[in-house]
C-alpha cells in the first residue's frame, strides 16, 4: 500500500468534529437555500447535497443533475460554506469542477467498481481537490483501499474515507451494518488517513443518528457526514434518516469528544495488565497447538481422519455457552474457536502428511 497524503485543512473546532451537513438530495433551489441558511446560522461550515442520485430501482427521484449545481454555488456565495456533492462518472467530475464544488465524494456503489473508479481517477489528473471515498457496499477493505489508491495515483493527495456501513440481506436494526472492525483496521493500516462516519446511511432512521455519532467519536473518527433537511418528512429521498438543522445542532452539542492522545498512569497500568494477559493467552495457545500435534501423530498412527466433525461441533457449542456465562457474546467466542480449530487442523495436516 503506497498512498501519499496531504492534510485536508478543513474547518473544525476543538469542541466539535468537522461536520459535513445538508440534504440527501438537492430538490429545489428554495429547499437547498433554506437548509443551508439554517445550517450556517448554527455555525456549520461544510454543506452537502446529492445532485446525481444512484437509486436501486428506476422511477425514483434521481437528482436534478447540472440544474442543481448553481444552487450549490449560491450556497457558497451567500453563506461562505464549502460545498460538496457525490460524483460517479467523469462527466460528473467535470461539471462539479465547473461550478466550483470544493469537495467531491464517491459513493458506495461506485467505489465497489474498479472500472468506474479508474475512469474517475483519470478525470481527476492534475486536479487539486479533496476527495472522500465511501466504503464499498460489501465489506471488502482491500476494495476500499484500492479505490483510494486509484484516486491517489491520479495525483489527488487530500483524501478521506467515509464509513457508511455495509449492505446485508438480514433485517437488522441498522440500514447498513456498521461492522466497526473494518474502519478500525483501515485506521490501523493508514493512521494518517482521516476517517469520517456517515450515521445517516448506517442507521437509516433519524433516532439512530445521535448514538451512532457518539459511537464514532468514541472510536476516534475524525468527522461526520450527516443528512440534514429543512423539512425531513417531506424529503424526496431518504426522508426517514434526515434531521433538521436545529436537531443536528442539538445532537452535536451533546457529543462527548475524547482525546486519544491522553494516556494517564491509570490507563498505562491497565494496558500493562492486558499485555500480561495476552502473553498468557499466547502461551496457552502454544500449549494447545502442541497437544494438537500429538493428536495428529495419534491419528496418523491409527489411520484416522484429521477432521472429526462431531468433536468440532462439541467444542464450538461448549465454548459458546461458556462465553455466554462469562458475559461475552456466544457467537464472538465461537468465531474465535473456529479460527483456533482451523489452525489446529492445519498443524495436524502437517503431521499426517509428513513422510
Amino acid at each position: 500500500m503506497d498512498i501519499e497524503l496531504k492534510p485536508l485543512n478543513l474547518p473544525g473546532s476543538d469542541d466539535r468534529p468537522f461536520v459535513i451537513a445538508g440534504p440527501c438530495s438537492a430538490e429545489t433551489e428554495e429547499q437547498v437555500m433554506t437548509t443551508a441558511r439554517q445550517l450556517a446560522s448554527h455555525g456549520f461550515r461544510m454543506f452537502r447535497a446529492g445532485v446525481w442520485k444512484p437509486r436501486t430501482k428506476p422511477g425514483g427521484f434521481e437528482g436534478n443533475g447540472e440544474t442543481a449545481l448553481p444552487w450549490l454555488k449560491r450556497v457558497k456565495e451567500e453563506t461562505g460554506m464549502l460545498i460538496s456533492t457525490e460524483v460517479a462518472t467523469p462527466e460528473h467530475v467535470e461539471l462539479a469542477l465547473k461550478y466550483d464544488v470544493d469537495i467531491l465524494w464517491i459513493g458506495a456503489r461506485t467505489s465497489a467498481n474498479p472500472f468506474a473508479m479508474q475512469a474517475i481517477a483519470d478525470s481527476l489528473k492534475g486536479v487539486d481537490i479533496p476527495v472522500f471515498m465511501k466504503n464499498p457496499v460489501n465489506p471488502d477493505l482491500e476494495l476500499w483501499i484500492g479505490a483510494m489508491e486509484r484516486i491517489n495515483q491520479a495525483g489527488v493527495k487530500r483524501l478521506a474515507a467515509i464509513h457508511r456501513g455495509f449492505s446485508s440481506y438480514e433485517k437488522k436494526i441498522y440500514r447498513n451494518l456498521p461492522m466497526w472492525q473494518i474502519p478500525i483496521e483501515l485506521r490501523r493500516r493508514m493512521p494518517d488517513l482521516p476517517v469520517i462516519c456517515d450515521p445517516s446511511h448506517i442507521g437509516g432512521r433519524r433516532e439512530l443518528i445521535a448514538p451512532l455519532c457518539q459511537q464514532a467519536m468514541d472510536l476516534g473518527f475524525d468527522g461526520l457526514m450527516v443528512e440534514s433537511h429543512c423539512a425531513p418528512d417531506a424529503a424526496w429521498s431518504d426522508a426517514k434518516q434526515q434531521v433538521t438543522p436545529d436537531v443536528l445542532n442539538y445532537i452535536l452539542s451533546l457529543l462527548v469528544i475524547r482525546d486519544e492522545k491522553v494516556v494517564t498512569e491509570g490507563i498505562h497500568m491497565l494496558r500493562k495488565q492486558i499485555d500480561e494477559i495476552d502473553n498468557g493467552i499466547m502461551e496457552l495457545l502454544a500449549k494447545r497447538m502442541s497437544v494438537c500435534r500429538e493428536i495428529g501423530r495419534y491419528k496418523k498412527e491409527h489411520n484416522m481422519t484429521v477432521l472429526q466433525t462431531v468433536r468440532y461441533n462439541e467444542i464450538l457449542d461448549k465454548r459458546g455457552a461458556q462465553g455466554s456465562l462469562a458475559g461475552m457474546d456466544s457467537e464472538f467466542v465461537k468465531e474465535i474457536f473456529e479460527h483456533i480449530h482451523e489452525e489446529s487442523v492445519r498443524q495436524q495436516m502437517e503431521i499426517v502428511n509428513q513422510k
